[in-house]
């Protein structure tokens, strides 16, 4: 199996070393699409040994389908800046990359991953965060990114199972990174969602913000993350 690990920057000075730091052992190689970093992220890639390749800003779905056009090698591994891939996910890439039986037929198109997100100094391991499984591993004529303007979803045709491990996620520095970045998003959200023909009446919002507080809070266990969870669960409902 060779992999081609693909991401897509924009001044992430802070966060790649970490990123690329735990995908080089397993890369055979590094893509790295920038969208026009004024920071370090060129430099910091090329240290790493990844092709860099300027694209101006796309869309999320629009610009990892480019990422993953790039690609020279049959697997792709997608990962995000802000993420790293802990030791228990990279033994289990590991096994399965030099494993004769990935490439037989009828073997698996792509791998899921459990993402675990660090957030004000703690592991989340309840609630709406956690698991969040997402497929990060595949077969790159087999799958596509879709979605509107936030969310991007993956396509994968054929069975992908869960690889045991943790792709760990620094979702955010801070609360208020957390809240401007949750407002950012909620408006991209919308504006699909009005393309899509979708509306709201005037009970929307609280009846839609009550039930995501529920849900993440008490039946999910969001709770069992103490101040944290909380913090989760609200931020989420609002």
């Amino acid at each position: 199996m060779k992999i081609s690990v693909c991401l897509i920057t924009l001044n992430e000075e802070r966060n790649l070393p970490r990123c690329l730091g735990s995908v080089a052992p397993l890369a055979d190689e590094i893509l790295v699409v920038d969208s026009g970093s004024t920071d370090a992220t060129a430099e910091i890639a090329r240290r790493f040994g990844a092709r860099v390749v300027h694209q101006d800003w796309l869309g999320y779905v629009d610009q990892k389908n480019f990422a993953m056009d790039q690609a020279s090698h049959p697997w792709v591994l997608s990962i995000d800046a802000d993420e790293e891939i802990s030791s228990g996910l990279a033994a289990s890439i590991a096994r399965v990359k030099s494993d004769p039986a990935t490439e037989s037929p009828g073997a698996p198109n792509g791998y899921e991953v459990s993402r675990l997100v660090h957030y004000r100094g703690q592991w989340i391991r309840h609630g709406d965060w956690y698991p969040d499984r997402l497929v990060r591993l595949f077969r790159r004529d087999s799958a596509r990114f879709t979605g509107g303007r936030v969310h991007e979803k993956l396509e994968l045709s054929g069975k992908h199972p869960l690889l045991p491990g943790h792709l760990h996620h620094y979702t955010y520095a801070d609360p208020a990174d957390r809240a401007a970045r949750s407002a950012l998003y909620a408006g991209l959200w919308a504006q699909s969602a009005h393309e899509m023909g979708r509306r709201a009446n005037s009970w929307s919002p609280v009846l839609h913000s009550l039930a995501r507080f529920f849900k993440c809070y008490l039946l999910k266990g969001g709770l069992l993350d103490g101040a944290v969870g909380w913090d989760v669960a609200a931020g989420n409902a609002r």
